[in-house]
């Protein structure tokens, strides 16, 4: 088992090794496994970048995010020309039905809502606009409809968990109540933590994940 001061250091030298991340700006502090970021960077961009490096990470269970957004005035954007740039985007991404997602901003802070049918569409118009100048933080409220039923459902997220080169599926298991899926069993690492939820929401009609998993240390024969 790690101890906090080596998981620390590990997270430092990958938030360092990460090309579009000034690592001098986040601080990082760790207790019984968990890591809390701070400090201030300039996009939203670079905060999701920061806890995606994190949960890379052996021995991390669990990242809090203090980390704020210090725009500076020279790239501000007013709240309409926010609105305005996220449309924008959308209309040029085919894959995401942006005719049915409503879009508020309100002090740089973003609000998706509607409603569509896949989980890749709901990600990706939360990835398609994080970059854009002058968002502060994405607020994901876009539903999705259901499609099939709950056997059909655990198969097919049963069948993307072996096909996953991340995720040990003899490990993980899928128990699905109504559109709500629920994950037990043991992971790796966060990182692997999280492509078993992915892999739950990739599936049609899924509304709610409860990622149940726990987080232990990797096994090894000798």
């Amino acid at each position: 088992m790690k101890t906090d001061h080596e998981i620390q250091k590990d997270v430092m030298d990958e938030l360092k090794w990460q090309p579009f991340l000034n690592s001098s700006t986040i601080g990082v502090a760790v207790k019984n496994g968990i890591v809390t970021l701070s400090g201030t960077v300039d996009t939203f961009s670079k905060k999701v970048d920061a806890e995606k490096a994190v949960k890379k990470v052996a021995g991390v269970k669990a990242v809090a995010e203090d980390i704020q957004i210090g725009i500076s005035p020279i790239y501000r954007r007013t709240d309409t020309e926010i609105a305005e740039a996220i449309l924008n985007t959308l209309q040029w991404h085919s894959a995401i039905p942006n005719d049915k997602i409503k879009i508020k901003v309100e002090s740089g802070v973003v609000t998706l809502e509607g409603e569509l049918e896949w989980e890749y569409q709901r990600a990706g118009a939360v990835t398609a606009i994080q970059k854009l100048t002058g968002i502060k933080s994405v607020i994901n409220r876009i539903a999705l409809k259901p499609r099939l039923s709950a056997y059909e459902l655990e198969q097919k997220i049963s069948a993307a968990f072996h096909r996953s080169a991340g995720i040990d599926a003899a490990k993980v298991h899928a128990e699905i109540n109504g559109n709500t899926v629920t994950l037990t069993g043991r992971v790796r690492s966060l990182a692997e933590k999280d492509d078993a939820e992915n892999a739950a929401w990739a599936a049609p009609g899924i509304f709610h994940v409860k990622n149940k998993l726990d987080i232990g240390e990797a096994e090894f024969a000798f």
